[in-house]
């Protein structure tokens, strides 16, 4: 059997003070032997500082069941995973919530961390989340930036930049802006966010699929 992460529901919040959202996106792994987890990640924007929140559960109702909850922050131009004492999020396979303590002692440990790992690989809200936590950049044209055209071309370049171009072809006046901040906008972007550096992708419309174009060779 292969690994799945398989993405469930997104909730959207806004805070109390409608500065920013408090988003908890929700999922299932179930790996090659049949093991099974859910997880749920989330982010609030506004806050200060940038830091991720996750829950990963297993053994719902079995001795050694138990939630491990961390937090994921930017390290070195990539993320990176610390286990805290606070509870994030209740998840269906999960047991008893587990301070940092406990669940450094616990014997699947590993393969929480591994959970982990394929959840931020292949969960396009995980990505989404990265972005946030890395401030990610992008190029968007005028009528993009303006809100006067939708997105149908995204390109990722090889220094890291993105750019965002609607029908009207990329000329001399560009925006600088954040990733997350469009796809605030448009969570459609969700589908090619992982497009290696050089790649392409192009769509007709928002909602039509996209079309991905390989690396420049």
């Amino acid at each position: 059997m292969d690994v799945r992460v398989v993405a469930g529901r997104l909730l959207e919040v806004a805070t109390p003070d409608v500065s920013g959202m408090d988003r908890r996106a929700f999922g299932e792994f179930v790996g090659p032997g049949g093991e099974l987890a859910s997880y749920a990640i989330g982010w609030t924007t506004g806050s200060d500082p940038h830091v991720g929140r996750l829950s990963v559960g297993i053994g719902a109702g079995n001795p050694g069941g138990g939630t491990f909850h961390a937090e994921v922050f930017c390290h070195e131009d990539s993320h990176a995973c610390a286990l805290v004492d606070e509870p994030f999020e209740q998840v269906p396979e999960g047991g008893p919530d587990l301070t940092a303590e406990q669940a450094r002692a616990h014997g699947d440990l590993p393969f929480i961390w591994w959970v982990v790992d394929l959840v931020m690989e292949r969960d396009p809200r995980a990505w989404w989340m990265q972005h946030w936590l890395l401030g990610t950049r992008c190029i968007q044209t005028g009528e993009v930036f303006k809100k006067q055209e939708p997105i149908l071309f995204v390109t990722h370049d090889d220094d890291g930049m993105w750019q965002l171009i609607g029908p009207t072809d990329a000329g001399n006046e560009g925006h600088i802006g954040h990733l997350h901040h469009a796809i605030d906008e448009d969570p459609t972007l969700m589908d090619v966010l992982d497009l290696v550096p050089t790649a392409q992708g192009t769509r007709s419309a928002v909602g039509q699929p996209w079309t991905r174009h390989d690396p420049v060779a």
